[in-house]
């Protein structure tokens, strides 16, 4: 599997933006106001992403036997069965290879709908850019700023979470030449 280009984000972001600001010309006059309880749903999934990246880089890290936390046991076996009489174990537990890649496609799927959600909140507030005087209009494009930015967020964490995802090369293997 490829990692996430982010010019493919852009590209979805704009496309959904433009079809966004259509659709919000034919039918905006219909529409609710724009609720603001996506922005901390999209916040909360950032958070929860960037953290379990976090999280699986250290484990990576530690199971392949590089960086500060390799040197204090990450190895010794999966930790079942172990009792008190034969030692804690020190540092981040062994990652399961399934789960590292449910998690890359729980990032690809994120960043996906960021840019969706990113471009289309971009459309909305480039169709509202001109109507601000009004009450409603200028809350919806509050609100529309505020999802846009708690997109992005989503998509940069996202992005990190896929990288950290990625297997370290072998310290020991030869370099190819480029």
């Amino acid at each position: 599997m490829k990692p996430t280009r982010i010019s493919t984000l852009v590209i979805i972001a704009v496309v959904c933006a433009v079809a966004g600001w259509l659709l919000l010309r034919a039918v905006y006059a219909k529409l609710p106001p724009l609720p603001w309880t996506g922005v901390p749903a999209l916040l909360i999934a950032a958070v929860a992403e960037a953290w379990m990246g976090r999280d699986i880089k250290a484990r990576i890290t530690a199971g392949r036997g590089v960086g500060p936390r390799a040197s204090q046991g990450a190895r010794r076996g999966s930790g079942q069965g172990t009792g008190p009489s034969q030692g804690a174990r020190r540092g981040p537990k062994p990652i399961d290879p399934l789960f590292v890649s449910r998690m890359v496609a729980l990032a690809k799927a994120s960043s996906v709908a960021a840019a969706i959600i990113a471009g289309f909140a971009a459309g909305f507030d480039f169709y509202l850019a001109g109507s601000l005087s009004a009450s409603t209009p200028r809350q919806d494009a509050l609100t529309a700023v505020f999802t846009f930015v708690a997109a992005i967020l989503l998509a940069c964490a996202a992005l990190y979470l896929e990288y950290c995802c990625r297997v370290p090369g072998d310290p020991g293997e030869p370099q190819p030449d480029h």
